[in-house]
């Protein structure tokens, strides 16, 4: 294959993993850092907070298992099963992010 002739999605698709990657990451730690103040009273923060930690972690894992089976069933690349298991993480960690810092 010549240089002219590159398939520029080979290329885009691990850096968008990755950039969806970094997302989840950073909005992770932001999460970790916003329910560490409530649990020490920096933050207001529902008392129900610390349950709904561990269960929206079981159903994110279910999602996202279900997301990866399903698109593997359907022949997708190995990037679109791995975007389609992380799907259900950036969600719950966007939503996350925005409801425990007051902007949601």
């Amino acid at each position: 294959m010549g240089f002219g002739m590159m398939n520029y999605s080979a290329i885009q698709a691990p850096l968008l993993l990755w950039q969806q990657m970094s997302r989840i990451a950073w909005e992770s730690q932001m999460v970790i850092a916003l329910r560490t103040a409530g649990m020490v009273g920096l933050l207001r923060q529902d008392a129900a907070e610390p349950q709904r930690m561990v269960i929206e972690k079981a159903n994110a894992a279910s999602e996202a298992l279900h997301a990866a089976l399903r698109a593997a069933g359907r022949g997708e690349r190995a990037d679109r099963v791995m975007a389609a298991a992380l799907r259900p993480y950036r969600r719950r960690t966007r939503a996350n992010v925005r409801r425990l810092s007051g902007k949601g």
